[in-house]
């Protein structure tokens, strides 16, 4: 059975998705805020990326490096394809995820998993820049400038606080350069994302 810890590593690549693509480059830095950062986001239907990624597990005394791409297509697909160590993806699209590792797939319907769904309703809203509904799920907290922000992401809800205490965004601009998810047990995640332009 697909266990909700393994959805993890999804949303950080799902987080990531949403914040993958350039935003409008013409906002002074001294008025960046997070009404404007939604206001970017929004207007993009599709992109892809690359990521490099770094787990630190406190059972490991090095971290696990992974990377791979990172696709968006409007409204809803979302996918985070793992070239290295081990090819690997995951495929999300509606209400479903398919999980492929080697020959090995699983599919999952998100409404089963009510604490994983609530961070896709989240991401969706993202996507779509709806601050009211991300705020809903999340307090957020955004700081330095245009140049060089960082937007903080707290879960509201028990459940979700119980899997992921903090996430932190850090970008340029409309742009995403690193996503760090804090998990409750005390492991974390890195990834670092470059921009590769409209998805194909």
């Amino acid at each position: 059975m697909f266990k909700v810890a393994s959805t993890r590593l999804l949303v950080a690549a799902l987080f990531a998705a949403a914040f993958l693509l350039p935003g409008p480059q013409a906002i002074a830095a001294e008025s960046w805020t997070v009404a404007q950062l939604m206001q970017a986001l929004g207007k993009h239907r599709s992109g892809q990326a690359t990521f490099q990624e770094r787990k630190y597990l406190a059972v490991l005394d090095q971290p696990v490096e992974s990377s791979g791409e990172l696709r968006f297509q409007a409204p809803d697909r979302l996918e985070k394809i793992t070239l290295k160590p081990r090819p690997e993806s995951m495929i999300l699209e509606g209400n479903n995820l398919s999980v492929t590792r080697g020959k090995k797939q699983f599919n999952v319907r998100l409404s089963d998993y009510g604490e994983v769904a609530g961070f896709i309703d989240s991401i969706r809203a993202t996507l779509a820049g709806d601050r009211e509904t991300l705020e809903r799920s999340y307090a957020l907290h955004l700081a330095g400038n245009a140049e060089r922000w960082t937007l903080t992401l707290l879960p509201r809800d028990t459940r979700m606080a119980e899997v992921v205490t903090r996430i932190n965004i850090a970008g340029t601009r409309g742009l995403l350069r690193e996503i760090e998810i804090l998990q409750a047990d005390g492991d974390r995640s890195v990834m670092a994302i470059a921009a590769m332009g409209p998805a194909r």
